[in-house]
């Protein structure tokens, strides 16, 4: 869905999803019991395949085959960092919203058993964060979706709502198949938002092409810690901080109107030993606030589609047509 669009003599490309809508001046957002800010934690939980089917358009491991450095690593996360990080979020009251390599249910179950138990939100991050979504075509996206909505359904009994693409990797229909297929097989209660736009501090609507309710979710690719660690090469101490002034700021403008911050993390990243004391320290300064919303991806989504979503298209329209 991006369309080129000749505007003056040259080529623009614009996602189709959804309409420029400026950051100020929107309809107010009030979340429950007055909060500033909805805080929610994604931790990806992945599994990744030593030796995976090749893909064209980008290789699973940067080492020649077998990549037993980067396998190794994200085996520690399941065994020990995930362990870590779930005792670090329970600490302060924080239920995790799972971005789910759904292939996690077959092979650790035990970790799904661990987080069911604690009451947490898992949504679709695909099947393996080592096969991804380029190259598909409809047919076999819509399978992969399918099979991850409902892998989650058989493995804990909840109706994905969420979806984050495996390793980032998208098509052009990616969205509208989420919503699609969603919406087949549990109505509105499944498919209803994406962590794949990055572009908004607060919800807002994204248009599919079956005219579902459906919106984006803030996602922080910057506060993300495999982007903090493994991309821009940010010392723990210095992380900690950032997440610091990520929350004041959203914190301030959100006694205006109602911000999300989002933390993503990795198991194989942030619960390493060394990098732990700086993330507790971030969450217990984040936690320590007054008004500040504790909650789910799906709780804030669903909130907002519930209280905020007609009156967000109906300030884009107005907007549009100004």
């Amino acid at each position: 869905m991006i369309e080129a669009v000749a505007r003056g003599g040259k080529m623009k490309e614009d996602l189709n999803f959804f309409d420029y809508w400026a950051y100020e001046d929107r309809p107010k957002i009030e979340w429950p019991n007055g909060a500033k800010v909805a805080f929610w934690v994604a931790p990806n939980i992945e599994f990744y395949e030593l030796d995976p089917p090749q893909n064209p358009q980008r290789k699973p491991w940067p080492q020649p085959h077998p990549a037993l450095a980067g396998y190794g690593i994200r085996d520690y996360g399941n065994r020990v960092g995930h362990m870590r990080q779930m005792k670090l979020l329970e600490k302060y009251g924080i239920r995790g919203s799972i971005s789910l390599s759904v292939a996690l249910c077959d092979h650790h179950p035990e970790i799904i058993e661990l987080c069911k138990e604690r009451d947490w939100e898992f949504f679709s991050h695909g099947i393996y964060n080592t096969r991804y979504s380029y190259g598909m075509d409809e047919a076999q996206e819509r399978a992969m979706i399918l099979d991850s909505i409902e892998t989650i359904y058989k493995h804990t009994g909840q109706k994905c709502a969420g979806y984050l693409a495996p390793a980032l990797s998208h098509t052009e229909h990616t969205l509208d198949l989420f919503a699609e297929v969603g919406s087949e097989l549990f109505g509105d209660e499944a498919g209803i938002y994406t962590c794949d736009l990055f572009h908004d501090d607060q919800p807002t609507p994204v248009r599919v092409r079956n005219g579902k309710r459906f919106i984006s979710m803030p996602y922080s690719l910057e506060m993300n810690d495999t982007i903090v660690y493994a991309v821009n090469k940010v010392e723990p101490r210095q992380y900690g901080t950032m997440l610091k002034r990520h929350f004041d700021r959203l914190y301030q403008e959100g006694a205006q109107s109602g911000t999300v911050m989002c933390i993503p993390t990795h198991n194989y990243q942030v619960s390493c030993p060394h990098r732990m004391k700086a993330f507790e320290e971030a969450l217990e300064y984040i936690t320590g606030h007054p008004d500040v919303w504790v909650a789910t991806g799906r709780e804030i989504a669903q909130y907002y589609l519930d209280n905020y979503y007609d009156a967000a298209l109906a300030d884009i329209a107005r907007k549009q047509e100004a």
